[in-house]
């Protein structure tokens, strides 16, 4: 059984709905690089079907926030998607705040055993401390969505060694994704390795 992965690249470029940006660097790009090399990685393997929710840098989805939320929501409700991953980097403003977390809309839940799963992989694959799986109901991708959804903080692009790594090693951070979404799969029998 194909299982069917929506990868939401988080915010846009422009100033609709747009996300962090540090000395010139914008999120939204490093967001739509991790998520291309994620859905390459996650399309190669027969086991996935995967769409993302921007196709090319350009794309702005949404005239506001809020309807930018909105259609990244309903293109994976209306694709009939079984998971739902949004790609961001994080921001504070204290420099020394680092590492990687991901957002769930409740604990006990299959999105928390997922993003518990899949976190520690993420953060030994692309060297960045844990943060531990948070808890944001809130957050308008995990409460809207019909499927399991979970919020994927990648690092900090106010601490120097996260941007660092963001800029010049995104790969590492998709195939930590992809690792660990292989590895919670493999490890619930929802698939069988190897693939043919």
């Amino acid at each position: 059984m194909t299982i069917k992965l929506f990868i939401d690249t988080g915010h846009n470029p422009g100033n609709i709905n747009a996300g962090a940006i540090i000395e010139g660097i914008v999120e939204q790009a490093i967001n739509f690089t991790v998520t291309q090399m994620l859905a390459q990685l996650l399309d190669s393997d027969c086991r996935f079907a995967v769409r993302t929710s921007r196709m090319y840098p350009q794309q702005v989805l949404g005239t506001d926030t809020a309807s930018s939320l909105q259609e990244r929501v309903a293109m994976a409700n209306a694709w009939g998607a079984d998971y739902f991953f949004s790609i961001h980097c994080n921001y504070n403003n204290v420099p020394a705040v680092n590492g990687s977390e991901i957002y769930v809309y409740a604990q006990n839940s299959i999105a928390w055993t997922m993003a518990s799963t899949v976190l520690p992989i993420l953060c030994a694959t692309a060297g960045t401390n844990n943060n531990l799986v948070r808890v944001n109901p809130a957050l308008y991708v995990l409460r809207r969505t019909t499927m399991p959804a979970l919020l994927v903080e990648l690092g900090y692009m106010s601490n120097p060694q996260d941007l660092n790594k963001l800029i010049n090693d995104p790969f590492s951070f998709a195939y930590g994704l992809y690792s660990g979404i292989l590895y919670y799969f493999l490890r619930v029998n929802t698939i069988e390795y190897p693939c043919f």
